[in-house]
């Protein structure tokens, strides 16, 4: 049976750090980047644990620059 897991695409030099999706996210994917900013000057969200991601998109909904999208991959 095929398996399917999630996988997110985050514009870092949209993401004004606002830490929505970090809240959002059920499976603890999610972190800002503490030590690096982006062009803008903010402290941008990445998948820390992307292994971890289900797919769900809550993170996309939450976002307010829409600079997130989901995937879902299916593994054979």
């Amino acid at each position: 049976m095929a398996k399917v897991i999630g996988a997110v695409d985050i514009s870092r030099e949209r993401c004004k750090g606002c830490n929505l999706c970090v809240v959002a996210c059920p499976t603890d994917v999610l972190a800002l980047q503490a030590k690096e900013v982006n062009d803008r000057g903010y402290h941008f969200a990445y998948a820390a644990d992307p292994e971890k991601c289900i797919g769900c998109a809550s993170c996309a909904l939450v976002c307010p620059d829409a600079c997130i999208e989901v995937y879902r991959v299916v593994e054979k």
